[in-house]
């Protein structure tokens, strides 16, 4: 009985949950909600997330997965705009392995004039793009989006594959309803796994369910007149299931200075254990990452690209003639594939033109690139190798698996020591590698079979240094010159970002990042030497940096330097703060007073500690005779993870760098 009760309650619940989002079927209460009750933040909700999974059987195909989805949002303002269009990516590698998507259906619903009305999704809102000739892409963007409107779509995606792709549990919106079942045959056995970063676990509820299927067969017999026989037989077999029935799941909050969210996002990764046959045979596909290594290096796209040295030994053996020391053939090497091969903006592991015609043709995707340069490097005798990287973007993945990964770079071994060179950004260095690929841990592929973890963290401090000398006039104007140069990850940063900018599209930068100034007289030096530090100045002038109460000057010394806002206001942390790399921050200031004015306060001498100095902050200062200031400040970043137990004493010591650097000097009448 108690059992009986049990399903009829978990019946009906399912049954309501039918009833309340059926598609295609809205009230005028969702449409009449302005806010979301429990989250009025929000700029939309997913009223309702169905995900159902099942194989359907065919006796010439065998197994299918298809995936059924069902989404309802409310979008409340402009802003929820975006949860209006929607990607999905399919795998199209042949017609033999592929994903497809079918019965796709969608509206926008709206309340007009107390009515409620819906626009069908049509074929001028459905784009279709292929990538690669791995994936493609289609795009839905809905039509008649407002604020207060409902989109609700419904599609199926089948998978010629056995595999589970991860099923996600938590948008960066909340859930009000969440409907997820999964039904496998018995033949496949998987394992789920919980993503350990997530803030959130659902709760899930196994069952198995019995199922049938007829098989039809015919044969033919016969001399002269041919007999076609019909036979049909049952294959009876058990799928094995769970459930997820929750409601109002959390939104995945967005925090100052992370990773990448998705790293810490609510999803179930289901790693293909083993097959087991109706007559008990067993098959094993549970991996590790020396196996994934192994296939990926085996592949013609990937391994297969760097035997070839032919068509470019001349070219090798020219740039290379005379240089003995193996860290200046290195650089040699690295410079001349910068030089010879552009990037597309395709990333991946695998080459996609190949590496000769890349070299050939003057471009080609990251793999085509570092391959080349892997090949070229062995060519001149130096321990070159391959690195597979998830890039931040792609997150850190749960199980081992060639998706896993989805870049590759160069590593040469020298020394006891591993120099990683990607030759797809133009302006990195050896160990400066670009921001979205400092993620964890690539993993190095030897041609021997062997392979391992390197990792990928910056250990070169990148440094910040300012110098500005100023002085402040009868008018109490403020007029001076700054000086900054830049070095390691953030040289690198301003040449991606600025090494083509003209000089006025420069100075306006300046003047929008650091209200209140007028720049002038701009020079930049080494904008594209990347052998050499970033350095660039220019003369300023400030007319409201002086406040003048009672006869006294007050004034923040940094001027537009200013650390003004604590960006860390929560009061409790979810994520690690991830600062990517070390940094040196360091501002020398030199002021001269104006006429008749001398110094009655200045901030006091400090230094804090964070941690066992994982992080230091000091300030200076002291009176150069009866005329002049100055002031050194400096924040050193050592270790460039904070973690969350960490986070209120962190907060604490930024906020003490916030005020202290906030304290005005005090200048009086002499």
């Amino acid at each position: 009985m108690k059992y009986f009760l049990t399903c009829l309650i978990v019946f009906l619940f399912n049954i309501t949950i039918a009833q309340n989002y059926k598609f295609g079927k809205v009230s005028e209460a969702e449409l009449t909600e302005t806010v979301n009750p429990e989250n009025p933040e929000a700029h939309a909700t997913v009223l309702y997330k169905k995900q159902h999974l099942s194989y359907d059987f065919s006796p010439d195909e065998g197994f299918i997965q298809k995936n059924e989805f069902h989404e309802r949002i409310k979008i409340y303002d402009q802003e929820g705009y975006k949860w209006a269009n929607k990607k999905f990516r399919l795998y199209d590698k042949s017609n033999a392995s592929n994903e497809s998507i079918s019965s796709l259906k969608a509206y926008t619903f709206t309340l007009k004039d107390g009515k409620v009305e819906k626009t069908k999704l049509k074929k001028e809102g459905i784009f279709e793009k292929n990538n690669n000739k791995y994936w493609s892409t289609t795009t839905i963007t809905m039509p008649n989006v407002q604020a207060g409107c409902i989109i609700d779509i419904e599609y199926t995606i089948e998978s010629q594959f056995i595999q589970i792709d991860d099923i996600i549990l938590q948008y960066d919106i909340p859930i009000k309803t969440l409907d997820v079942q999964v039904l496998i045959p018995e033949y496949f056995n998987f394992k789920k796994i919980i993503n350990p970063k997530a803030v959130f676990y659902p709760k899930f509820q196994d069952f198995e369910k019995d199922r049938k299927e007829t098989i039809q067969s015919k044969s033919r017999s016969g001399n002269r007149v041919s007999q076609t026989t019909f036979k049909s037989s049952d294959l009876k077999f058990v799928e094995n299931g769970f459930k997820i029935n929750m409601n109002n799941i959390p939104a995945l909050k967005s925090e100052p200075l992370v990773d990448n969210r998705d790293n810490y996002r609510s999803k179930i990764s289901m790693e293909y254990e083993y097959y087991k046959g109706p007559n008990s045979e067993l098959k094993y596909y549970s991996t590790d990452w020396n196996k994934v290594t192994s296939t990926i290096y085996k592949s013609e796209n990937v391994g297969g690209q760097l035997s070839n040295y032919g068509f470019f030994k001349k070219d090798i053996d020219a740039i290379i003639g005379g240089i003995t020391d193996p860290v200046q053939r290195i650089n040699a090497i690295y410079n001349h594939v910068k030089a010879s091969v552009k990037w597309n903006g395709f990333i991946g592991y695998s080459a996609e033109k190949g590496v000769k015609k890349a070299y050939k043709d003057g471009v080609g995707n990251v793999a085509d690139i570092n391959l080349l340069l892997t090949a070229m490097l062995n060519y001149a005798e130096l321990s070159a190798n391959p690195v597979l990287i998830s890039t931040r973007d792609n997150g850190i993945p749960t199980l081992p698996s060639t998706s896993g990964f989805n870049y590759v770079i160069a590593a040469v071994e020298i020394n006891d020591k591993v120099i990683l060179l990607d030759a797809s950004s133009n302006y990195a260095t050896p160990n400066v590698l670009p921001k979205r690929i400092l993620n964890w841990q690539g993993r190095i592929m030897r041609a021997g079979g062997s392979s391992a973890w390197v990792s990928l963290k910056a250990n070169k401090k990148s440094k910040e240094i300012n110098t500005i000398n100023y002085s402040i006039g009868e008018d109490f104007s403020v007029t001076g010159k700054a000086r900054t140069q830049l070095t390691n990850h953030l040289a690198l940063n301003y040449r991606d970002n600025y090494a083509n900018a003209s000089e006025e599209s420069s100075i306006k930068r300046l003047e929008n990042n650091n209200a209140g100034i007028t720049v002038s007289s701009l020079k930049v030096s080494n904008a594209k030497k990347t052998n050499k530090p970033i350095t660039y100045s220019y003369n300023f002038k400030m007319e409201n940096a002086i406040e003048e109460i009672g006869g006294n000057l007050y004034f923040s010394p940094l001027l537009f330097l200013t650390t003004e806002e604590n960006i860390f206001k929560q009061d409790e942390r979810l994520f690690p703060i991830d600062f990517i790399h070390p940094i040196q921050n360091k501002h020398t200031v030199n002021i001269s007073l104006p006429k008749g004015y001398v110094v009655e306060s200045l901030p006091e001498s400090e230094k804090v500690i964070f941690n066992a100095e994982k992080a230091t902050f000091s300030y200076f200062s002291k009176k150069n005779g009866e005329n002049s200031i100055q002031l050194i400040i400096k924040f050193d970043l050592e270790n460039t993870i904070i973690k969350t137990s960490e986070y209120n004493v962190f907060k604490d010591f930024f906020q003490f760098l916030v005020d202290k650097q906030s304290e005005k000097i005090v200048l009086k009448k002499a």
